[in-house]
């Protein structure tokens, strides 16, 4: 059996024509909405309800899908709902239509997520499985990557023409979607969890096995505290004061981050998942512990380099983790719980990181958090050994 197969393949190209799109978009949305009438407050109130809104879903489909059977459904539906979104926020600039328009993106995202996952999961064994969950990884930040520098491209030719781009962005991701349509599935057992509302996925937290819910509780304690990337390029800034150096580091990561992510996840099925999310955890330390003391340019980017290594030794590896643990007629219902549960988190942890950074400075918010990775890494040092 391959262990890279023609679905995973085509989940991964999917997944890179899709983060094209969106990171085309990403960095000068803010830009964008403050050019026309949004206010900082508006703006993070904004980004908080649609990343909610893709936190919330993720678990409610994950379960929809286990309970129907199939995930090719949900992934066309969720990647069109975001290819759709990106020409959206050009056709009107009025407040209301920009939420929705937003929303419409996320809710894409928690549409697809948890089902895109259970079928990368089903082309593993638990021997493979960090090797496919590390290629799909890897190949979806190459997008996030190539997606910038396109965007600075338009730009550098055609400044603050960002109608234009959210238009260009919509290629890529309609591209997305047509591929998906090469892929076919066979109709899997249907959940064992009771059909109910909204949040009834939050019931598999009765029936999962310990080692789920240990895992879970690490994983949400860490998540917790790691707040937003905005926050490393928000002191990359304030140290350079200079917009390029501060995306060209960001580039540089996902780069690294791409580059290493399969490698990292043939480590982790070799030595074992929790040897190198322990390792991974450890390099996020040292980190934010760097970040404290205000470095230099290039300290920065070395930062960068390491940063780039720890998300390729944990993202992709915890939902193989995940997976290799949750029932077989669960499985998008255990990653979408544990990924709703996370974005709830991650919205927290960016309000909680913002509040010590207004209140104790910026060094004191890379410490606590940091301090706060060695404790987690600590934390799964002792946890499902077996």
């Amino acid at each position: 059996m391959r262990i890279i197969n023609r679905t995973v393949i085509i989940l991964s190209v999917v997944s890179l024509f899709a983060d094209i799109a969106s990171e085309m978009i990403y960095p000068v949305v803010p830009v964008y909405l403050k050019e026309i009438g949004f206010s900082v407050f508006l703006i993070g109130l904004l980004e908080g309800i649609a990343e909610f809104t893709a936190g919330i879903s993720k678990g409610y489909f994950g379960k929809l899908s286990d309970e129907i059977g199939v995930r090719l459904p949900f992934i066309k539906s969720g990647y069109f709902f975001s290819s759709i979104s990106k020409p959206m926020m050009a056709i009107f600039n009025f407040p209301l239509w920009i939420f929705f328009a937003r929303t419409i993106d996320r809710f894409g995202k928690g549409l697809r997520t948890a089902s895109r996952d259970a079928l990368l999961s089903q082309q593993a064994t638990k021997e493979t499985k960090a090797r496919v969950f590390g290629f799909h990884r890897g190949m979806d930040t190459v997008g996030a990557a190539i997606g910038p520098i396109i965007a600075l491209c338009f730009l550098y030719f055609f400044p603050k023409n960002y109608s234009t781009l959210f238009y260009l962005a919509f290629l890529p991701g309609i591209i997305a979607v047509l591929l998906i349509f090469l892929l076919k599935e066979k109709k899997r057992p249907v959940s064992t969890l009771e059909r109910g509302n909204f949040f009834s996925f939050f019931k598999y937290w009765k029936i999962a096995s310990p080692e789920y819910k240990k895992l879970i509780a690490g994983l949400l304690l860490f998540a917790l505290f790691n707040s937003s990337d905005i926050f490393l390029l928000l002191i990359t800034k304030e140290v350079t004061n200079s917009d390029t150096i501060t995306i060209a580091a960001y580039v540089f990561y996902n780069l690294v981050y791409a580059v290493t992510s399969y490698p990292f996840g043939s480590l982790a099925d070799k030595f074992g998942i929790r040897k190198i999310f322990i390792a991974g955890l450890l390099l996020f330390a040292i980190v934010y512990t760097g970040f404290a003391f205000h470095p230099s340019v290039a300290i920065i980017f070395i930062l960068f380099f390491i940063y780039g290594l720890y998300a390729a030794a944990t993202e992709g590896i915890t939902k193989a983790w995940i997976t290799n643990i949750a029932h077989d007629s669960n499985t998008a219902t255990a990653v979408g719980f544990y990924t709703s549960c996370q974005s709830v988190c991650s919205l927290l942890a960016s309000i909680l990181a913002g509040a010590i950074w207004t209140a104790g400075g910026s060094s004191l918010t890379f410490f606590i958090t940091a301090g706060i990775a060695l404790f987690a890494a600590v934390y799964f040092l002792f946890i499902n050994k077996k």
